[in-house]
């Protein structure tokens, strides 16, 4: 099955809820979405002795705001069963994707009803590279790795399936190269223990990258997805057209680079799309684009799809959104039908001629039956 979705709420969408993005994706006819958990910021606000405390991040008032989790004694907790004490500090998040975190299991079943695959999305400008070793790198590193667990545990309370995340880039003036690659496997992995302590069920998802001074090859990703479990990969077709200089002109191209991804996880294959501009010559991606200008073909991805008719998810991150998203099952929906009249034609054909044969064979038996017999 191959679902196709918006990144965030569409844009035509009248209401900005995430509910009213739920319902107006399904009546799209789409069935997928992925939450933009994009402005993480937090503040620490005090629990109130009388409304909160005894209350879980489930249970909450809507006068709490969106809490995501408790600071207990220099202590960070991200249980959503863990009961509020009064000398707790709540977290809440400042720009949250409902009222409140209890919201969030409503929200989800409702995208069930509707046949609605969700997803999630951290800030595009995450950054795992620092040293946790290094006092000063530290503190800004665990930030990012917080934030990563809270995308975590909101879209488990969704029940989505996957949180989309980048790592961060190279400086090689403050490291090497491999250097980068050894603090990103180590911080992944630490993120990942919280990730079991707290029973999350979405996987983490790391996108390929469309800038070379940004951790992000498929190998890279696949070396990660090898080494730490919960980890699956992001195909972004329009960073990986820009990384790879081009590299996506034939359906078989595409159908090639959806069998790498697809040997990871379950199966399933997540991706993004967007049509781009690249410099080819530095590999870099230039700009995002809508569907019907850039350096990509859908066309040539949804003659893959309808050949290999891969389990997939599509995010559109196009600027149209939701608009090329719809494009895009219609232009796979036009090829299957296309690929499926052509093959009912040769079966017409075939049976035509099974048909033929057997008359001219029905006849030749008839015409001997009817010859005289040999003179003696």
């Amino acid at each position: 099955m191959i679902r196709y979705g918006p990144a965030g709420i569409p844009l035509s969408c009248k209401g900005r809820t995430l509910k009213d993005g739920i319902e107006d994706v399904h009546n799209l006819a789409l069935t997928a979405l992925e939450v933009q958990l994009v402005r993480p910021r937090t503040q620490f606000v005090p629990a109130d002795e009388d409304e909160e405390a005894g209350q879980t991040l489930d249970t909450l008032p809507p006068e709490s705001g969106f809490i995501v989790g408790i600071e207990r004694e220099g202590e960070i907790i991200y249980a959503r069963d863990e009961p509020i004490m009064e000398e707790d500090n709540l977290i809440m998040l400042l720009v949250p994707p409902t009222t409140t975190f209890g919201d969030l299991a409503k929200l989800g079943k409702i995208a069930r009803r509707h046949d609605v695959a969700l997803s999630s999305h951290t800030p595009y400008y995450m950054d795992l590279t620092g040293n946790m070793e290094d006092d000063k790198e530290a503190a800004l590193t665990g930030q990012y790795m917080d934030i990563l667990l809270q995308a975590g545990i909101i879209t488990d309370a969704l029940g989505g399936d996957v949180v989309v995340t980048s790592l961060g880039p190279y400086d090689e003036r403050l490291r090497t190269r491999e250097e980068t690659d050894e603090n990103i496997f180590q911080n992944l992995s630490m993120v990942m223990d919280s990730w079991q302590e707290y029973g999350l069920k979405p996987k983490v998802g790391i996108e390929v990258t469309g800038q070379t001074d940004v951790f992000g090859t498929a190998d890279q990703i696949f070396d990660l997805c090898d080494q730490i479990d919960g980890v699956v990969p992001i195909l972004n077709f329009a960073h990986y057209q820009a990384r790879t200089g081009c590299a996506l002109e034939t359906s078989a191209d595409f159908a090639d680079v959806i069998g790498q991804f697809a040997q990871f996880g379950d199966g399933h294959v997540w991706s993004a799309f967007s049509n781009v501009e690249v410099d080819r010559e530095n590999c870099y991606e230039k700009v995002l684009t809508p569907l019907k200008k850039g350096d990509l073909k859908f066309e040539r991805l949804a003659e893959a799809l309808a050949e290999i008719g891969p389990d997939m998810t599509i995010i559109s991150c196009s600027p149209l959104l939701e608009h090329d998203a719809v494009y895009m099952r219609t232009l796979t929906e036009r090829v299957l039908s296309k690929k499926a009249q052509k093959a009912l034609k040769e079966r017409k054909k075939e049976q035509a001629k099974a048909e033929k044969e057997a008359e001219e064979a029905a006849a030749a038996e008839a015409s001997a039956s009817e010859e005289p017999p040999a003179e003696e």
